[in-house]
């Protein structure tokens, strides 16, 4: 078994499969850690993924232990540090996790080169791979939100000053490149013309999203959540509702972003999760499998970031790499997400003016929310403010 590469940059070759360590810290224990760590390295992951804020749920007691954990394997292992991608995450505006530079704020500059200064400390490293800004200084609709709030609006760091900060971290060699974590389109498009402009800013080398139907043609996906915590390997399903280990299960009600996203009680997402597996079923295929084999199908998805809490479960990720889906498999995926209205390998694009908006790339099957049908392709639809027009199309795989 191989697991295939990616190259993100010409001199950044990424496994695509990406362990994330949210649970380093809270599910799992040190020598846990260790193991999945040490498992995934010897199996041909090289690309693992952190953040400052993690382990999840976030708790004060907790914070930057995943990273710590993850420093701690290089040192004590004698990993060499030219044979990993280590990857982490800057945490944007919340005012709820106080304990990290008071909430945090915002994202000007002193917090990004505080965040990247802390997190190369927690890592015992001298320097990141790819720093990413975990989500928008400013307000966007995320975690589970599906309409724009404008009540919501608050005034936010200009994005030349955290491009700047970044640059800064590049030029000092704390840090490789950067990336962006749940943007929006138009946030992503204002990052790489910012950059653009500005031969001294870094240049946006991914985005770290759930695989979405908008994609940028220009930038790598890093597509997060590819079981959509659970869900899509059936465990939810059996009689008992699960383990109670099982994330869903040990932090019901404790865990709010990835509960509102991934809920059975929403009778599309679980209608739609029972179909896959039905196809699982009818193939004979692992959902597992079927699931990381979907994700990695795409051409623009550099690396799937998924998460495992025990060897085997880690291991059944690693078996996709051994999947081939048949143009069959596929058909019936579409032929069942069009029938619950969901849209599937679609996408929009769009070029910017101060007005208007054009539609330059395809349609879709699913409408809108903003629009009474959807826009064609070409067509110029009323601006009703820049963050208002970013789309994110689902998928039901999510």
């Amino acid at each position: 078994m191989s697991v295939p590469v990616f190259n993100l940059a010409p001199d950044l070759s990424v496994s695509r499969l990406c362990l994330g360590t949210m649970t380093f810290g809270e599910q799992n224990s040190l020598s846990q850690s260790f193991g999945l760590l040490t498992q995934a390295f010897h199996s041909g992951i090289n690309f693992f993924d952190s953040a400052e804020m993690y382990p999840v749920p976030q708790r004060a007691d907790t914070q930057g232990k995943s990273e710590e954990y993850v420093g701690r394997w290089i040192r004590e292992n004698n990993i060499p540090r030219d044979r990993i991608v280590l990857a982490t995450k800057v945490s944007g505006p919340s005012g709820q996790m106080m304990w990290i530079r008071g909430g945090p704020n915002c994202l000007d500059a002193w917090n990004i080169t505080t965040a990247i200064d802390n997190s190369l400390k927690r890592l015992r490293t001298n320097y990141i791979d790819l720093c990413q800004i975990h989500w928008p200084d400013r307000y966007v609709p995320m975690f589970g939100e599906t309409e724009y709030d404008p009540t919501q609006q608050f005034s936010s760091v200009p994005i030349e000053e955290q491009l700047d900060a970044l640059g800064r971290a590049v030029d000092a060699g704390k840090i490789r490149y950067i990336g962006l974590s749940n943007e929006t389109p138009y946030g992503v498009m204002k990052f790489l013309q910012f950059a653009q402009r500005s031969p001294g800013y870094p240049k946006i080398l991914s985005v770290q999203e759930w695989l979405s139907a908008v994609i940028m043609r220009v930038i790598s996906l890093l597509a997060y959540s590819p079981l959509a915590m659970g869900i899509l390997s059936g465990k939810y399903f059996s009689p008992d509702g699960g383990p109670e280990d099982a994330r869903m299960n040990l932090f019901k009600g404790k865990y709010q972003e990835g509960e509102s996203r991934y809920n059975l009680s929403n009778a599309v997402l679980k209608a739609a999760a029972m179909e896959y597996l039905h196809i699982a079923e009818e193939y004979s295929l692992h959902p597992v499998s079927l699931a990381i084999a979907f994700v990695l199908r795409h051409p623009q998805v550099a690396s799937a970031v998924f998460g495992a809490t025990k060897p085997w479960q880690l291991q059944e990720v690693l078996n996709a790499c051994n999947v081939k889906l048949t143009p069959e498999v596929m058909a019936k995926i579409n032929k069942r997400a069009r029938m619950l209205g969901i849209s599937v390998g679609s996408y929009v694009e769009f070029s910017c003016t101060n007005k208007k908006q054009k539609m330059i790339g395809g349609g879709s099957s699913v409408a809108f929310p903003m629009f009474k049908s959807v826009p064609s392709h070409g067509e110029e639809i009323n601006c009703l403010g820049n963050e208002r027009l970013y789309i994110r199309l689902r998928t039901f795989y999510r």
